[in-house]
């Protein structure tokens, strides 16, 4: 499929400012956006669904490392990619010039936030630290993540995903018990760092509107997974124990786990005793309800080994559709183990507008699972579908910088940014 003219319909501003809808609460608000991969990305995408205007500053002959993740590919558009990068505006400038440079600090002066993913000490070697950044844009709020920090003996490690689930102690408790350690199975040390920085730069934000007081926010992934610990760390710290996995099982509840039926696996959550006598009446367990050892919660816990089995032979007695079904009208907690495209599929989902459509110059329709942030009941819906190389490199330029287009055009020819719709760019 050939390139098509731009379907950005977004509106803008007189400074080439993208103002999406007027209920979006960032709207307004320009973020320089110079990381790439999971982390970075997953946080402008949350920004720009809020209404920012994300200006995803790219490297002209590549772009974002993802771009080149897969398979699989749409068209040559990376998956990977399209799905962390809805709701921003591509222009690709060669940070290594320094005609780009001086492009990249005249961009900052129209900025409220710069956010960036590189290691520590990058920023400073291409001449853009924070200190020459607040020479151009005193107000300007600045948030880095990493994935150790910038200070401590692991500050230059790189930060990938897996490496830091590691050194975060939740691969030691995920898995098995006795077998091996098991990373979860999405890049959430990535994401929970992109949410906390999400979470900074708002603060940031609130605070410079009400002091004037422009803050530099850090986030390691290190520290934003070490903290999703909570209730394990406290273990450790009460005990001086560092907790086992466990699988499924959960420490203080039984059966709180999951099981497989005829056709397939379920969770159960039978949490108290209520719940307790409630699935025992659905299932016809009498026979259990009557059991001494199982009677109350702590019981149930302490002769866990006894009750899964028992369990398990009862849910491999129907379906799984079955027991969710007649276990959930009786309230007791339980549900499906759905896969991944189950649950792209599913109607909690798609009728509460969370699988999105967006129109894309060469990928066609592009879904997304989009913010589960709603206003006034309402979701957020996309504006800019992720978008292709160098797209808003022309637009961002002229609208922003006030180049004229034979100015872009030589900057264009020279390598020094690409624009998408020009024959050097498609070269």
């Amino acid at each position: 499929m050939g390139l098509r003219p731009s379907t950005d319909n977004a509106p803008h501003d007189d400074h080439g400012r993208a103002t999406h809808a007027a209920a979006r609460p960032l709207a307004g608000i320009r973020i320089i956006d110079l990381t790439r991969v999971v982390s970075g990305p997953f946080a402008t995408m949350h920004l720009g669904d809020l209404g920012a205007d994300v200006v995803k500053i790219e490297e002209p002959v590549h772009g974002d490392d993802s771009r080149a993740f897969g398979p699989p590919f749409v068209e040559g558009e990376s998956a990977y990619f399209l799905s962390v990068n809805r709701n921003k505006r591509s222009c690709a400038i060669d940070l290594k010039h320094e005609t780009g440079r001086k492009l990249l600090l005249d961009l900052v002066e129209t900025a409220d936030v710069v956010i960036e993913n590189f290691r520590p000490g990058t920023m400073q070697r291409l001449g853009l630290d924070l200190a020459t950044l607040r020479q151009r844009n005193p107000q300007l709020i600045y948030c880095a993540i990493s994935g150790f920090g910038s200070q401590g003996p692991d500050a230059q490690r790189p930060g990938y995903d897996l490496i830091v689930q590691g050194e975060a102690g939740v691969m030691d408790i995920t898995g098995e018990p006795g077998g091996q350690p098991t990373k979860v199975g999405t890049s959430i040390a990535d994401m929970i760092a992109g949410l906390f920085a999400v979470q900074g730069i708002l603060s940031a934000l609130y605070e410079r509107a009400q002091t004037g007081v422009a803050r530099r926010v850090e986030i390691s992934m290190l520290d934003a997974l070490a903290s999703l610990l909570t209730f394990n760390a406290g273990i450790y710290f009460a005990t001086g124990l560092s907790p086992s996995r466990r699988g499924n099982e959960h420490p203080t509840i039984s059966p709180y786990e999951t099981f497989q039926a005829s056709d397939g696996w379920l969770n159960l959550g039978v949490a108290n005793d209520k719940f307790w006598r409630l699935f025992c009446d659905v299932t016809g367990a009498k026979a259990l309800f009557d059991d001494e050892r199982f009677v109350t919660a702590p019981l149930r816990v302490k002769h866990r080994q006894a009750l899964k089995p028992l369990v398990t032979d009862i849910l491999r007695g129907n379906t799984r559709s079955h027991w969710v079904d007649k276990l959930g009208a009786a309230g007791v907690p339980c549900g499906l183990i759905r896969t991944v495209g189950e649950v792209c599929e599913a109607p909690q989902l798609t009728q509460r507008g969370m699988i999105v459509s967006m129109p894309h110059p060469v990928a066609g329709e592009v879904k997304n699972i989009t913010s589960p942030v709603r206003l006034d009941d309402q979701p957020l819906n996309p504006v800019l579908a992720p978008p292709m190389l160098g797209q808003h490199t022309r637009e961002i330029l002229g609208a922003v910088l006030g180049l004229s287009g034979d100015a872009i055009d030589a900057l264009n020819a020279q390598g020094t940014v690409r624009d998408l719709l020009t024959p050097a760019a498609q070269d």
